[in-house]
């Protein structure tokens, strides 16, 4: 892994878990605690990070000034809006669907609202709350709470999902990147995917433009495991012939 790439997840480590540590770092990277000391000083030196000891703390203003592909839940919202609307055209009468807890999907499925037909079934705490009162058949997952992203985990979640053959898995991911594949940050996070799109006949990962050519922490999906990418922008030459060799299609 390059340093520029260290850098950008332990970005991401700090904008979910708000303290980093050197020791857990150093493990996570398999490099040296001075090494990790060195990212820690150069970010906060951006004023992106606070040093402590033992660590740093994120400066969480200056952070969302900066352009990593980490993103907040309201960013990229016509991006999310225009890959959204693509989605609809997959939910055919009687649909059934698991969902994971990442942002865009859940807006994907505030557009089904509507349909009762539809079944969801999801490990998202802010998917059953915004939804609870539409006419989707909503199936919550319960397991262990995870109140930093706001969804259910662990063994629990993943039996429960297991009890479920549906029709379409839908997912997002944090980075793509062409010899590590699809990644993501949360390792409690990828068990629920990765359990997730075993139950589905088809996989539709829904990734914005900024999410390719990044890489995070966990390996999440190899390219094979995904049926259809729904993106906001055509994504370039040397990536299309990489997806459509892995028999992805890709829609835009």
């Amino acid at each position: 892994m390059m340093p520029r790439e260290r850098l950008e997840i332990i970005k991401q480590i700090a904008l979910e878990e708000k303290i980093v540590y050197v020791s857990k770092l150093s493990e996570k990277f398999s490099v040296s605690e001075e090494t990790i000391r060195r990212d820690l000083d150069k970010l906060a030196k951006q004023d992106i990070l606070t040093r402590s000891h033992g660590g740093a703390v994120i400066n969480i203003e200056n952070y969302n000034k900066e352009q990593c592909f980490y993103k907040l839940p309201n960013d990229n919202v016509e991006n999310k809006k225009y890959i959204t609307e693509k989605v609809i055209n997959f939910i055919k009468e009687g649909s059934t669907i698991v969902a994971d807890s990442s942002s865009t999907v859940l807006e994907a499925l505030k557009l089904m609202k509507n349909r009762a037909d539809v079944t969801v079934v999801s490990n998202s705490i802010s998917m059953f709350q915004e939804l609870s009162e539409s006419r989707l058949n909503f199936i919550s997952t319960g397991g262990n709470v995870n109140s930093k992203s706001l969804s259910f985990q662990g063994a629990t979640t993943k039996d429960a999902i297991r009890k479920y053959n549906v029709d379409i898995a839908l997912v997002g991911c944090k980075g793509m990147y062409f010899d590590r594949g699809i990644s993501d940050l949360n390792e409690a996070e990828v068990e629920i995917k990765r359990t997730m799109i075993n139950q589905a006949n088809k996989v539709i990962l829904l990734v914005d433009h900024t999410k390719y050519d990044k890489s995070s922490l966990v390996k999440l999906f190899d390219y094979e495991d995904i049926d259809y990418i729904i993106t906001d922008k055509e994504p370039r030459n040397e990536w299309m012939r990489l997806l459509r060799s892995r028999n992805i299609e890709v829609i835009y």
